[in-house]
């Protein structure tokens, strides 16, 4: 039987979604802030709707790259097959438009390894190692960002803003290094990672998880799967273009596409409401103006940005969803109740798992 959380847990947990709430819908406020509703509807009645339909489906490909990528990843231990991989990409993605703090990201964990028969926890290890290639290529893409916008025109305050910002990227560097280090540990040295923790019964779940990382660590599919992180971040610049170009704005390139996509990611990482509402607003206005962009002008071409991006994938979880034939409340809950079971109970029975994926 599943335990139920505690009522101290639960109480955090609210606490925690409240304020990140709260926090959320103060961005929000700040962004629309200052809007003409009538300048924004006559923005939509002149983009040129060509470019916006590149961005709807440049948005939605970004996935079906990411559900490749995970399905190579998977693939040492267990028949992830590509539609199953980007079926679950897309519920997880309506989910985190749905429910607060990316819950999608445990709801595509779960599903995945309740479709494919992986267990949870080599699922759960495979999104950890995206969350590392994904790391790696956006800190290089940050430093080269960061080199782009110290050479535009820029006033004290947003020389310093940068100036942060580049002190940060290296606090992210080492940040990556040392998890990209322990997992490296895990994968290829499995033995010497198991005796350090052999008399420490507590971390019994750390046993686990090394026992999987090493079936995915020695197969060259992680060397695949690392490659295909480069399209997949690539590709998310191509909607922030396409609709730079639909709305016509002067200061489009591919290049300050980027920088923004790069500033948009580092974002998200940070808890926030339903819909990355909020935060994404703030760090696109003020991305925006970094480039010259004015202010009411990128608080309206944000918000249009806002829809490009979220209505789509909106469609497509939907229709995942439909397909898959449940309802997403009961997956967010199912979810959640496998893994405070998995936490209460993992040991044995996970490890008789891995030795029957390993035959």
């Amino acid at each position: 039987m599943i335990p139920p959380p505690s009522d101290s847990s639960h109480t955090r947990s609210g606490i925690f979604g409240a304020v990140t709430i709260v926090l959320s819908v103060a961005c929000l406020a700040w962004a629309l802030h200052g809007v003409s509703w009538s300048e924004l509807w006559e923005d939509i009645r002149e983009l040129d709707w060509r470019w916006v339909a590149v961005a709807c489906v440049g948005d939605v490909l970004v996935y079906v790259i990411q559900g490749w990528r995970w399905s190579l990843l998977l693939r040492p231990v267990g028949p992830a097959s590509i539609g199953s991989s980007v079926r679950a990409i897309f519920v997880g993605l309506f989910a985190s438009e749905v429910f607060p703090l990316r819950a999608g990201e445990l709801i595509r964990c779960f599903l995945q390894a309740r479709w494919t028969e992986i267990p949870v926890s080599v699922v759960l290890a495979s999104a950890l190692i995206e969350r590392i290639f994904d790391g790696v290529v956006l800190i290089v893409g940050l430093f080269f960002s960061i080199d782009y916008v110290r050479h535009l025109p820029l006033n004290h305050g947003q020389a310093r803003a940068i100036g942060i910002l580049a002190d940060g990227s290296i606090f992210l560097t080492v940040l990556i290094v040392l998890c990209a280090a322990l997992l490296a540990v895990a994968m290829f040295w499995r033995q010497q990672a198991l005796e350090m923790l052999l008399n420490a019964p507590m971390f019994s779940w750390v046993h686990v998880m090394i026992e999987d990382l090493h079936l995915i660590g020695h197969s060259r599919y992680l060397y695949f799967s690392a490659l295909m992180s480069v399209p997949y971040l690539l590709m998310q610049v191509v909607p922030i273009y396409a609709l730079m170009r639909a709305y016509e704005l002067d200061e489009a390139s591919w290049a300050r596409a980027a920088a923004l996509m790069v500033l948009l990611r580092l974002g998200s990482v940070a808890p926030q409401a339903p819909g990355n509402v909020g935060l994404f607003q703030v760090i696109s206005t003020l991305g925006l103006t970094l480039f010259g962009v004015q202010q009411a002008e990128a608080r309206r071409f944000t918000l249009l940005l806002w829809g490009v991006i979220t209505l789509p994938l909106l469609f497509a979880g939907f229709v995942a969803i439909v397909v898959t034939g449940a309802k997403i409340v009961d997956i967010h809950r199912e979810a959640r109740a496998e893994m405070r079971a998995r936490s209460k109970n993992v040991g044995s029975q996970e490890f008789k798992e891995v030795e029957e994926v390993e035959e």
